[in-house]
């Protein structure tokens, strides 16, 4: 707990930022719970790059001065300049609900099915087993990873948000990681981690790490049922992707039902949030306490 960032990255902290990443994208492969690795190292290494992963970030350090915690930049194909925004002070965000928990409690079902009912498992997240383990379930674990990683994200907002997590979506395996209303509008988040490279063709994610999976229409699936339910509309469906995973900040993958779907890295999330997006009008006080009080009521837990 108390070694520095450059001692997780196993880096002196002379490194070139080159060498820096280089020795960050090793580790992920090395720790990731796809490949069997050590959750807590993953998260360590994680939450090292966060906090010297980028020049600015890394100055702050450097200086000795608290990490940002804030995005670098916030870009979909509208063509918006970068932001950068200091520290924030603010109160933490109201949440609701347990993240990853869904996640957690489903992986740990499949590993006792998979290992054999009645057989004792010391530490279901020992690195062999999980690295043993059918890619649905390491899959869910990573997940479960990034889905907890992005709660500690968002309850930096500030007072002016309400969170709510795991939000039952329908069927009982349907739910939206994280749901977000704020001045900019109300958002409907999905944390991923398929543990490789995605892009965008025509619209559609592309990538062998997808497996046939797809994300956004099933987000997008999901917050229709939120919205009938609640009688609100989304302003936007974000995917969350680790940022090594994208080649860029964020990207727009166009609107379902008047909602913008946007693929974006795990370190704009903030500033995409607090921003809004482009071409949307501010959420006034009255509405936003009307669209809380109708998801207060109709929102139910996975």
């Amino acid at each position: 707990m108390s070694a520095s960032p450059y001692e997780v990255l196993g880096v002196p902290a002379s490194a070139s930022d080159e060498d820096l990443r280089r020795a960050y994208r090793r580790l992920l492969r090395e720790t990731h719970p796809d490949t069997g690795g050590d959750p807590q190292r993953f998260i360590a290494v994680q939450t090292a790059w966060e906090r010297i992963g980028s020049p600015d970030s890394r100055a702050r350090y450097d200086r000795g001065h608290a990490p940002a915690g804030e995005p670098t930049s916030w870009a979909p194909s509208s063509g918006r300049g970068d932001r950068t925004a200091g520290a924030s002070t603010r109160p933490t965000a109201r949440t609701f609900g347990h993240p990853g928990g869904w996640r957690r409690e489903r992986y740990l079902d499949l590993l006792r099915e998979w290992v054999g009912l009645g057989e004792a498992i010391p530490d279901p997240y020992d690195p062999v087993l999980v690295r043993r383990a059918p890619r649905e379930i390491r899959h869910l674990l990573a997940d479960a990873l990034a889905e907890e990683a992005t709660a500690r994200r968002l309850a930096t907002l500030g007072i002016g948000y309400t969170v709510w997590h795991d939000v039952a979506a329908g069927s009982p395996d349907d739910k939206i990681d994280h749901v977000v209303l704020g001045p900019t509008g109300l958002f409907a988040i999905q944390s991923e981690d398929f543990g490789g490279p995605i892009g965008v063709r025509r619209g559609e994610l592309t990538g062998d790490a997808l497996a046939g999976e797809r994300p956004m229409h099933e987000l997008a699936t999901r917050a229709k049922a939120v919205a009938r339910s609640a009688r609100v509309r989304f302003t936007a469906l974000l995917l969350v992707l680790p940022d090594e995973h994208l080649e860029v900040p964020a990207e727009s993958l166009g609107s379902s039902r008047g909602a913008e779907q946007v693929l974006l890295r795990a370190s704009v999330l903030l500033t995409a949030l607090r921003d809004g997006m482009p071409d949307t009008r501010p959420v006034g006080g009255n509405e936003i306490f009307e669209v809380r009080t109708r998801l207060q009521a109709a929102i139910r837990f996975a």
